[in-house]
């Protein structure tokens, strides 16, 4: 998916095709996570879909519950959808940043093999 250490830096069109791909990606699972959540909240705690909706944004987000879940099953799956929210966090964080940090050492090696 990266050109390699002997090939030559991206052009800027070339790079930003990479970013909008990643962002494309990074969309694509964030709304696969908010329907996961939805989808829990509206079977599980017996929400209607525009409350599953905001509790599933705000989880998500990092903000907390806004229901009081009131059955145990609503409160297991409100535990691991905080979990899994978290690690949706961070993989799209990574994502996002990886066509940059890549880069930005792609550079770094080229002007090392320059300098020798």
């Amino acid at each position: 998916m990266y050109e390699s250490r002997q090939q030559p830096l991206l052009t800027h069109a070339q790079f930003l095709r990479r970013v909008f791909g990643h962002v494309a990606v990074a969309i694509g699972m964030a709304v696969f996570a908010l329907f996961v959540g939805m989808a829990g909240y509206h079977w599980l705690a017996g929400l209607n879909w525009v409350d599953s909706l905001l509790n599933a944004s705000m989880i998500l987000g990092g903000m907390g519950p806004v229901d009081a879940l009131k059955t145990d099953a609503a409160k297991i799956f409100a535990s691991f959808y905080a979990i899994f929210s978290g690690l949706v966090f961070i993989s799209l964080l990574g994502l996002l940043l990886a066509p940059f940090i890549h880069r930005l050492m792609h550079r770094f090696h080229i002007d090392e093999e320059g300098t020798s």
